[in-house]
């Protein structure tokens, strides 16, 4: 597999999709007023994509699949702020299924994802490559 930038790959586009659905959210009226939890949950919904992008041109492998785990960690805090938002009332039933469903996916993609760049079989030569493109 050959990725020349970073917004190629699959969960980093879904997880872009999936920070702005909750900065969208957080614009509601009890979201919003609260301050620290808001922040919370926009920082760790971007944390995903982010650390996507940054270990794409970490310059390694194994610091790629680093980074892929910090986003995966990263999903897992959203995760779990989305089942207090739900519990508190800030969110319906309806939008944390949605939210959560959406979640899963993304994590689903990074963890297929580190396991393919963990597979020996995959490893693929850098020669004669672009600087800029990567073989996973």
């Amino acid at each position: 597999m050959s990725i020349s930038i970073f917004s190629e790959i699959e969960s980093w586009k879904e997880s872009r999709k999936f920070a702005a659905e909750i900065y969208a959210l957080t614009s509601n009226q009890k979201l919003a007023k609260d301050y620290g939890f808001k922040d919370q949950l926009l920082r760790a919904s971007v944390s995903i994509m982010s650390n996507i992008a940054e270990g794409f041109d970490s310059g390694s492998k194994k610091s790629f699949i680093n980074y892929l785990n910090h986003s995966f960690g990263s999903s897992s805090e959203v995760q779990s702020l989305l089942f207090i938002a739900f519990d508190i009332g800030y969110i319906s039933k309806v939008e944390f299924e949605q939210l959560n469903n959406r979640l899963e996916k993304i994590r689903k993609l990074i963890g297929g994802f580190i396991k393919y760049l963990k597979n020996p079989l995959n490893e693929s030569s850098t020669k004669n490559k672009e600087p800029r493109t990567k073989n996973y």
